[in-house]
């Protein structure tokens, strides 16, 4: 089979399962700590168009997900608890094709890190440009620090970083504060769901050289001068890929996915981490964004007491490398001018003012119902045009059939299929067109929907 068609194959049966299919959760995958045992390994990972890349990646030893004991990529999300003391036990079981095994280390920015070799031998952890440094002979760098300030963080290898942050030494850290639902300490952080967008690139031809003649292949110096990225991620995986199921048996070494779901009035948090070397515009349909927080701490004027007072509204998020975002999204359909319900409010009670279809809300009415979200001031009116006939019209997959939220429509036979309950859906990607595909096969790369479901639909 070649890759094309493979590549036909994957995208119709990601698309088709999705929905038959657990999505992405409503809270972040990661393993908690506050110990980590991980190893730094060699392994591979696929890309939609059929492509497999070699790649080096931290693996949770313990298995704490019951992902299994390979390799991540990207490196498995740490999940602490503010004040909790966070050691990370690093080993290296790198192996190369040719030459020296390199050594691997971690660093962690927006933390005070101590560093403590724990030997077989007689030669102890090296100390690297950054930091303590593991050798593949056995020996184990345990990292400490105290996890102080609620928020969302990047890890990486701090050793020959353009090589091995490229290869695949990274992941994201979340310090979750005190009180539950927030991402730090204020009211203004409150959300309801919340998902990571991991976000890095890869020059296949780096890979492809390290495979072949390891970390000194003489190529590489003028890869990297010449960087040409051919595949560009959202949590480890190429769309569609990222639209399955969490864990799936044909993607070990790449658990997370990432398919946002939330209702109307929901509060999404976006943890939006930058873990490659170019920079990615993530553009989010449907609304903007209000970005609370930058690399760890809110965007406050008196920080810890006036909340996000200073934060700022987005429609694309510019994200540049090793930076990390925390984002709240909101969605409501304000601004519509038709009663996104169709008038039937899914079967919901209806307490705009408790007027019927088509009837003006009393001046001091709420302006948003507190059962279906609906924007009162839009109830009732109708959709503002006539849709043409379904044998003038085309179908994409995403379309439910109906312009109504909740209320799915017929379709002919084998047109539709990937919104059964009638969600609103809106397109999430980088706004780099060339990023929307997979080594230049449209659509794939850095891709994913977001899915609006109606008052009453679970969203696990």
């Amino acid at each position: 089979m070649d890759n094309s068609t493979r590549y036909t194959g994957l995208m119709g049966l990601a698309l088709a399962l999705m929905f038959s299919l657990p999505s992405a959760h409503a809270t972040v995958d990661g393993i908690t700590g506050p110990v980590f045992n991980l190893t730094a390994k060699v392994d591979s990972i696929s890309t939609a168009d059929g492509g497999s890349l070699l790649i080096w990646g931290y693996s949770d030893d313990d298995n704490k997900a019951g992902f299994g004991t390979r390799a991540q990529y990207p490196g498995p999300t740490l999940i602490v608890n503010q004040g909790d003391t966070v050691t990370i036990n690093l080993k290296n079981s790198l192996s190369v094709s040719a030459g020296t095994v390199p050594p691997v280390s971690m660093i962690f920015p927006g933390q005070q890190v101590t560093a403590a070799c724990t030997t077989s031998g007689t030669d102890g952890c090296p100390d690297g440009l950054l930091t303590m440094e593991a050798e593949n002979d056995g020996d184990v760098v345990s990292y400490t620090f105290v996890a102080s300030q609620p928020g969302t963080y990047a890890y990486y290898s701090g050793t020959d970083q353009a090589l091995q942050v490229e290869m695949g030494l990274t992941g994201a850290l979340i310090v979750r504060p005190s009180v539950s639902g927030q991402a730090y300490s204020h009211a203004d952080s409150a959300y309801d769901y919340e998902y990571l967008f991991f976000v890095t690139e890869m020059d296949p031809r780096i890979h492809y050289a390290v495979a072949a003649s390891g970390p000194a292949a003489t190529e590489l110096d003028a890869f990297f001068d010449n960087y040409r990225p051919n595949y560009w991620f959202f949590n480890g995986r190429t769309a569609p890929d990222n639209f399955n199921e969490s864990y799936i048996s044909w993607l070990p070494t790449q658990p997370y996915n990432l398919v946002p779901r939330m209702h109307p009035g929901d509060r999404l948090l976006m943890r939006v981490v930058n873990g490659g070397r170019d920079t990615h515009p993530f553009h989010h349909h449907g609304n903007h964004s209000r970005i609370i927080a930058r690399d760890g701490r809110m965007l406050s004027s008196v920080p810890g007491v006036s909340g996000a007072d200073i934060s700022t509204k987005v429609y694309t998020i510019p994200m540049v490398p090793g930076e990390t975002v925390d984002a709240i999204f909101e969605w409501t359909g304000k601004g519509l001018n038709w009663d996104i319900y169709g008038g039937t409010d899914v079967n919901l009670p209806h307490t705009c003012n408790g007027k019927p279809v088509g009837v003006d809300q009393d001046p001091g009415a709420p302006e948003f119902d507190p059962v279906t979200r609906e924007y009162c001031a839009d109830h009732g009116k109708p959709f503002p045009v006539v849709l043409p006939e379904q044998l003038d019209l085309g179908f994409g997959g995403w379309w439910g059939g109906s312009p109504y939220l909740g209320l799915p429509g017929s379709l002919p036979p084998g047109e539709g299929g990937l919104n059964p309950n009638g969600a609103f859906i809106y397109m999430w990607h980088s706004h780099t067109e060339r990023e929307l595909t997979n080594y230049d096969i449209f659509p794939g790369g850095m891709l994913t929907m977001l899915v609006i479901e109606a008052p009453g639909v679970p969203i696990d």
